[in-house]
């Protein structure tokens, strides 16, 4: 009978020396470019190797519980939050809002997934759909704030038009904030549309790596595709209505926003 071997990297020396190579290379084209960010990726690169090592001790561990994976992926939704309502500008006493958002997001999806028995109810199946879901309801959360704050800045003559006809402040700033709203969800819509053609995406890769069949692999990819096209579209809707409402407002508006 023929056995499937794990094909993921070991963590030997061969792979710190690829590492190196690509951190590198990396920084040296980025430098001799001029695009000003070789310095910013050895950080970058020398964080993530520091962060997943610490990350993979924690996994290990929290995987024998089904009560410490919930726990850790409690943790990545507070750092997905803080993280999104950093990035778009949002006041401390917003960031419940943003998570509001987030997890309006994320949390029915993971919900379905591991009621449905889709995914295994254990540490190995909760942790790996909730850190994609999260990360990618992250993603959607900070571009959608990102491209409505500057709608909104770009377009504060359209905004004033709406209030003149007597539209209600909400009401004025989502039909200027709204068409933002593609642009933050196309990312998750062309890695949909071209997956298999173009990329083979993280989940199915993985479950290569880890030994599973294409037919598997091919599963979990959808599913994860599918559940983040979901998560997104939740979120992205959630947080423009938080901004239309001016829930949550960047910094710079505020003292325009709302009239």
């Amino acid at each position: 009978m023929h056995v499937l071997v794990s094909a993921a990297p070991s963590p030997d020396w061969r792979l710190a020396v690829v590492l190196v190579i690509l951190v590198v290379v990396a920084a040296t084209v980025s430098r001799v470019a001029g695009l000003g960010v070789s310095r910013d990726q050895v950080t970058a690169a020398v964080r993530a190797v520091a962060q997943l090592a610490v990350v993979s001790l924690v996994i290990a561990a929290t995987l024998r519980s089904l009560g410490w994976s919930l726990l850790f992926v409690l943790v990545m939704f507070v750092v997905a939050t803080g993280t999104s309502a950093r990035r778009i500008g949002a006041s401390p006493a917003q960031v419940p809002w943003v998570g509001l958002a987030i997890g309006a997001g994320a949390f029915p999806v993971i919900a379905l997934c591991l009621g449905s028995g889709v995914i295994p109810l254990n540490g190995a199946g909760v942790i790996p759909i909730a850190g994609i879901v999260i990360g990618a309801a992250m993603t959607a959360s900070t571009l959608t704030g990102r491209r409505a704050f500057d709608e909104l800045a770009a377009q504060r003559g359209a905004y004033e038009a709406g209030l003149a006809l007597g539209l209600p402040s909400p009401d004025a700033a989502y039909l200027v904030i709204s068409p933002s709203a593609r642009e933050a969800l196309t990312p998750g819509l062309d890695q949909t549309r071209t997956v298999g053609l173009v990329t083979l995406p993280g989940a199915f890769v993985g479950v290569l790596l880890g030994g599973g069949t294409p037919l598997e692999a091919g599963s979990a990819q959808i599913l994860v595709l599918i559940g983040l096209m979901c998560a997104q579209a939740i979120t992205t809707s959630v947080l423009l209505r938080l901004i239309a409402s001016a829930t949550v407002v960047r910094g710079d508006l505020r003292a325009g926003f709302p009239r």
